[in-house]
């Protein structure tokens, strides 16, 4: 049985999609950008602030669904530009000091609404 999963902390989304979906004991949260929710625009400023952005929507989906960082089994980290690789990296392993997830990162030509960064996650509760 599939569950939607919603937080309104983070940001709504900008399409037919769900923020994520529940299936048995895993969830698969859609790929996250660095909208803020408080104010509905997106996070101004460097690479490390859209990362911070990004992780703290993730960190609010994972709340709704009853879990937390470490509960995250794979990540897809889809950038516009490689160059920015390590400091994504830097602002990402913030939230997986131990056991981090499974992970691949593709630069991409673009990304929804401009944006640098976007992540998704599968999560097992």
């Amino acid at each position: 049985m599939k569950e939607i999963i919603h937080s309104k902390k983070a940001p709504a989304p900008i399409g037919p999609y769900s923020q994520a979906v529940k299936v048995g004991n895993t969830v698969y949260i859609s790929g996250q950008i660095p909208i803020d929710q408080n104010t509905g625009n997106l996070a101004e400023g460097t690479i490390a602030d859209e990362t911070e952005q990004v992780m703290k929507n993730i960190g609010f989906v994972l709340e709704a669904a009853g879990a937390s960082f470490q509960n995250i089994v794979k990540c897809s980290i889809f950038v516009t530009d490689m160059a920015n690789f390590s400091i994504i990296n830097e602002v990402y392993g913030k939230y997986f000091t131990t056991n981090p997830p499974a992970r691949e990162t593709v630069e991409v030509s673009v990304l929804p609404k401009g944006v640098n960064v976007e992540i998704s996650c599968v999560v097992e509760l």
